[in-house]
């Protein structure tokens, strides 16, 4: 099973959003941690991950030598890929 780990940009997004869309994606990611792989998409071009849930997008570092879902950022799909640096 992978650990989650959160950055605090992550958090603030996620603490912003209405109850009923935080405990979506974060149900979404408590699935994620059995197998990340069949959950997340790999961004292309990058090295990171895309997680969808409805019209939000977390974007995370999968670590398999190390069981760790990083997650670096959550955001609305329309402007979500513009923080990506």
């Amino acid at each position: 099973m992978y650990e989650l780990i959160f950055d605090n940009e992550a958090i603030e997004f996620l603490n912003k959003l209405p109850k009923e869309v935080k405990e979506r994606i974060f149900n979404k990611l408590i699935s994620a941690k059995e197998n990340p792989f069949h959950f997340f998409e790999r961004l292309t071009g990058r090295g990171d991950y895309k997680l969808r849930v409805g019209d939000y997008r977390i974007v995370a570092d999968l670590d398999q030598g190390n069981n760790t879902i990083k997650v670096t950022i959550i955001g609305h799909r329309k402007n979500v890929y513009k923080n990506l640096d």
